[in-house]
């Protein structure tokens, strides 16, 4: 990470993110006011490239950033719980990625804070959060778009979605853990 923008918290990357934040009410407003599926898949398909584009600027621009690091994941999980919170008043079963992914936020973000304090590090995304990122905007976007999904088709993609935000909990936990009791402290 160049070491000019590690500190910085005004970059473009993390602007993108704050834009991402400012689109959540506008996607709820969208979807639970005006019932407008289209704009609603609109404004999230929006959301999703802008965290694509935050990543693509922050790589090749060397704009990687502690504060981004850290606000980036938060924009993307505000937003896939706002519009899971939005479905769950049409698919009831939208309440199993819910709790499941508000769970595992929760006790990601509260195991990350410790490994910070720790070893004075901020992680980045792994594989597996950025599969289920991709898995949950997909399986929103597809229930937005498809407003009369079969209930099987809806509940595959509802269950797939959950295991793999149960899979991705389970394995961030693990690391973090382990980390955790590494027994040496990182931290300058």
């Amino acid at each position: 990470m160049e070491e000019k923008y590690k500190h910085k918290i005004i970059t473009i990357p993390n602007l993108l993110s704050f834009f991402r934040l400012l689109l959540i009410p506008v996607i709820m407003w969208l979807y639970i006011v005006k019932k407008d599926p289209i704009w609603t898949t609109v404004m999230l398909i929006l959301s999703g490239v802008t965290d694509v584009v935050d990543g693509i600027i922050a790589r090749k621009c060397n704009m990687i950033s502690d504060f981004g690091k850290a606000f980036d994941p938060v924009a993307d999980k505000l937003t896939q719980i706002a519009m899971l919170y939005c479905l769950v008043s049409r698919f009831k079963w939208m309440l199993l990625p819910l709790c499941v992914l508000v769970v595992k936020e929760i006790t990601a973000g509260i195991l990350g804070l410790l490994v910070i304090r720790k070893t004075g590090k901020v992680d980045g995304a792994v594989w597996h959060g950025k599969a289920t990122t991709v898995s949950l905007y997909s399986m929103m976007i597809i229930h937005l778009i498809w407003f009369h999904i079969p209930g099987v088709v809806s509940g595959i993609l509802i269950g797939g979605c959950t295991v793999l935000a149960l899979l991705s909990a389970f394995l961030y936990t693990r690391e973090n853990v382990k980390k955790l009791s590494s027994g040496r402290d990182n931290h300058a």
